[in-house]
């Protein structure tokens, strides 16, 4: 009987040592950086993002706001380090011409915003709004072009309308219209979704439409102030990105996005908060194919840009389910839940494991719409689940990215499996080190041992983000059911580190 017990036991180890989650941290092989600009934000014209969400209008007297934008939600961006915002679009950014939104509000041309609901745009938070309202966050405005029914000249003028000191029409013009310094935008996207929405283009007409605007941006002696963002490839569209390093000159370029949504089934979206767990594998699936796209566009770029200049650009990722029951289609507002967290955490990890490349980022979108980090009805503001997981995972903002071996177990559902826990580390410019786990099983703790080397730890503290299931939200009646909280699950000995993860949460460790 011994004997037996002997050799089920010998059978059982290798699954049993690979149901562990063992994790070394290199601290002496760190080398990149990753960029605060990971962290970058959304916000379109679509739905209650902008109107009835950043913008009340400046006559409002029930809502606080500074030149009508919620002064509410300029503190929560403060407090979430958004480092770049990315506007007008997304789709709306190839109907949308800007001189339009600029000078007397009461003057301003109306129009139909076709793509998301087909609503009047009255143009009233234009240019000004806009950037005016970056500069009391504290972010980096990221201007997306009109390519797709706009005009070289018409982005070449907004270009000299922000950024240039004087000595242009377009200068003149700001300054007739209440700005006399410029705002010296750096982000520049040449369009957006020019395989879809943005003109329905193939890849070799796009590169040279391409050439022809970014030509005209700028100037030969001021190229190297602007970062231009090619539009990139709808996911696994290998080949898009493949033509865009080919015939792209690389002095014309630098940046190249990438878009990809999680989502149950793109025809069959789902409930944003009543979905089963076969609903949550495979939205966490395709939330998980993050890394193999950001792999295999890398590897494409480093075919042709081996000294990793050019920058891949994942702006827009996130959450896509069902809008909320009652509001209107078009609008895509949906509730955040633990499953977004779960999103957040394990997106940033990927990003920041791959910052050689990706130095640039973009959630949707940042108020009302997809997997939003803020939510408005009325006077009322709540900070999502995912507004948790991005303020928390700031402390890797600029810092140095920590190499991690990683072996995990699986969260398997029926016969599928993904990796059940999600890590990255990184030191900042104090010396601190962080460590940042997810566990995206729903029912199962998961315990986490993490090996120290190049770096001598005196404690540990953390902070963690987790529910009782993972269809919790935050709602305007419970605006704090979830919230972050002191983390006291890890113990260090030694060189070593015991982390116990309970379900869907979210952890970040500080080294002390």
């Amino acid at each position: 009987m011994k004997k037996l017990v002997y050799l089920t036991v010998l059978a059982l180890l290798p699954t049993l040592l690979l149901a562990q989650n063992r994790l070394t941290l290199n601290a002496d092989l760190g080398r990149d950086t990753i960029s605060r600009h990971i962290y970058g934000h959304f916000a379109e014209h679509l739905g209650r993002c902008i109107y009835d969400g950043f913008y009340v209008r400046e006559n409002n007297t029930k809502i606080p706001n500074t030149d009508g934008v919620r002064t509410d939600i300029i503190e929560a961006l403060k407090k979430l380090k958004v480092p770049n915002l990315r506007w007008p679009g997304g789709c709306f950014a190839d109907t949308y011409h800007w001189k339009d939104g600029v000078g007397p509000k009461d003057k301003r041309p109306s129009m139909v915003n076709v793509w998301w609901g087909g609503v009047t745009e009255d143009n009233s938070f234009g240019t000004h709004d806009f950037l005016n309202l970056c500069e009391r966050i504290g972010a980096e405005p990221y201007l997306a072009g009109n390519v797709g029914s706009g005009t070289v000249q018409e982005l070449s003028d907004w270009v000299k309308y922000v950024n240039h000191e004087s000595g242009s029409p377009m200068t003149d013009q700001r300054k007739t219209n209440g700005r006399e310094k410029p705002w010296n935008v750096k982000i520049w996207g040449v369009g957006n979704e020019v395989w879809g929405c943005g003109g329905n283009m193939k890849p070799e007409y796009y590169a040279n439409i391409y050439r022809q605007y970014a030509t005209f941006m700028t100037d030969w002696v001021n190229s190297d102030k602007l970062f231009r963002v090619a539009s990139g490839a709808n996911v696994a569209d290998y080949n898009w990105t493949e033509v865009l390093m080919r015939d792209i000159p690389h002095q014309m370029l630098e940046g190249v996005a990438l878009h990809h949504y999680s989502f149950v089934e793109w025809e069959k979206k789902g409930s944003a908060t009543a979905f089963s767990e076969e609903q949550y594998f495979k939205t966490m699936k395709t939330a998980l194919r993050m890394e193999e796209l950001v792999t295999r566009h890398s590897t494409i770029m480093d075919k042709y840009d081996p000294g990793k200049k050019i920058a891949l650009v994942v702006d827009e990722w996130g959450g896509w389910y069902d809008v909320e029951p009652g509001t209107n289609p078009a609008f895509l507002y949906q509730q955040n839940t633990l499953r977004d967290a779960m999103i957040a955490g394990t997106t940033l990890n990927i990003l920041h494991n791959h910052c050689d490349r990706v130095r640039v980022a973009n959630i949707a979108q940042t108020v009302n719409v997809l997997q939003s980090v803020v939510l408005t009805s009325g006077e009322k503001m709540l900070l999502t689940p995912t507004y948790h997981v991005m303020e928390m995972y700031n402390v890797h903002q600029d810092a140095l990215l920590l190499p991690l071996d990683v072996h995990v177990g699986d969260y398997a559902f029926g016969d599928q499996k993904l990796p059940a826990v999600s890590a990255s580390a990184s030191r900042d410019k104090a010396g601190r080190v962080h460590i940042s786990l997810v566990n995206i099983d729903p029912s199962r703790t998961q315990e986490v041992t993490v090996s120290l080397r190049g770096v001598s730890a005196k404690g540990v503290s953390g902070r963690i983000l987790t529910s009782g299931k993972v269809q919790d939200y935050n709602s305007f009646d419970e605006p704090n059911k979830i919230k972050p909280a002191e983390y006291k699950g890890a113990v260090l000995k030694n060189d070593e580190l015991k982390v116990t993860l309970p379900p869907v949460s979210v952890v970040v460790l500080e080294l002390k």
